[in-house]
């Protein structure tokens, strides 16, 4: 992960402390470059407004959120924002930099502005959208007759098979190795936030896996790897990127005329809302999830129009 240069006469006090911080606290790499990030366009804000930090109110606060919404701010690395940001994005931002105000207030050190000045904006909540799962099918399986390399064909089948069938998160499964993985289709996820769970493949997934593992003659450990590309040529430890399945999910969707917007995350949002009408726990939803929340999972569970239809003509007193 590329480091974030920061000026060696930095504007506000304890960056790299506060950064170390996170670190032994066993943040991730991609949380802490995260982190530098966000708290750089803070700093970059100072600098450009010549203001120091230990005289910044609240009016410098609303300013530098009025910063954050324009197409003119500068980015971390100093390139103009290409597009304003989202409110969720913006949250975030404003989030890193009140848990910054909360470390230095921890250490004891002068903090001109305390936390709870930094007010998170208003979202409008979007109702989640997942295909039908007869569209899911369809794209699961479409890597088998789209693809003329059959080596490619089932390495796309098989990862698309993978995270339907556990709801695992794209960089988990990026990240798979087949070690983690045992004869009865469990597999060991060391999840976000170094959290670690068991997920589980359905005996479809674990036949389509095997094929697709069966007919591999490398050492790579990593269990989907590239056949093309940088990544493919006489390395050991090749791995799947990301972004070229995110690619491949978009192309399929479009080929098959899927007009719901669909990713990755779609897949592991598509088995967390078909199991929910299916009856499963929300519960036992957010174990398989890794969600350390239940609040996170339903939002999941309630995305469900055909869920809460059954709930009402099941539970509803005059249903009769």
């Amino acid at each position: 992960m590329p480091k974030i240069k920061t000026p060696s006469q930095t504007r506000i006090p304890l960056f790299d402390e506060f950064l170390l911080n996170l670190k032994v606290n066993n943040y991730s790499p991609e949380t802490l470059y995260n982190y530098e990030r966000d708290l750089k366009v803070f700093e970059d804000f100072l600098n450009s407004a010549r203001l120091s930090f230990h005289k910044a109110g609240k009016a410098d606060l609303l300013n530098y959120k009025a910063h954050l919404t324009s197409r003119d701010r500068q980015t971390a690395k100093a390139r103009p924002g290409e597009k304003r940001l989202n409110p969720y994005s913006l949250n975030r931002m404003l989030s890193v930099l009140r848990s910054y105000l909360k470390y230095l207030i921890e250490m004891d050190y002068d903090s001109p502005l305390a936390p709870e000045m930094v007010k998170m904006i208003k979202t409008t909540k979007k109702k989640p959208q997942v295909a039908e799962l007869s569209d899911l099918v369809k794209l699961i399986e479409f890597p088998s007759r789209h693809e003329a390399d059959r080596r490619v064909a089932d390495r796309n089948r098989a990862m698309l098979e993978v995270l339907f069938a556990t709801g695992m998160r794209i960089s988990e499964l990026v990240n798979l190795k087949i070690a983690q993985i045992d004869k009865q289709g469990k597999i060991f996820v060391l999840g976000k936030g170094k959290k670690e769970r068991f997920v589980y493949l359905t005996p479809r997934a674990q036949k389509i896996l095997h094929t697709y593992l069966s007919s591999r003659l490398d050492d790579s450990p990593y269990a989907f790897i590239p056949y093309r590309g940088a990544g493919a040529a006489g390395v050991k430890n090749k791995k799947i990127s990301a972004n070229y399945l995110q690619a491949k999910i978009k192309g399929y969707r479009e080929l098959l005329g899927i007009n719901v917007p669909t990713s990755a995350h779609s897949l592991r949002h598509g088995f967390a809302t078909y199991l929910a009408e299916a009856g499963a726990s929300p519960a036992a939803i957010q174990v398989l999830l890794g969600h350390e929340s239940l609040d996170t999972t339903t939002r999941y569970v309630h995305a469900s129009d055909l869920y809460a239809q059954k709930t009402q003509a099941k539970f509803h007193p005059l249903k009769t």
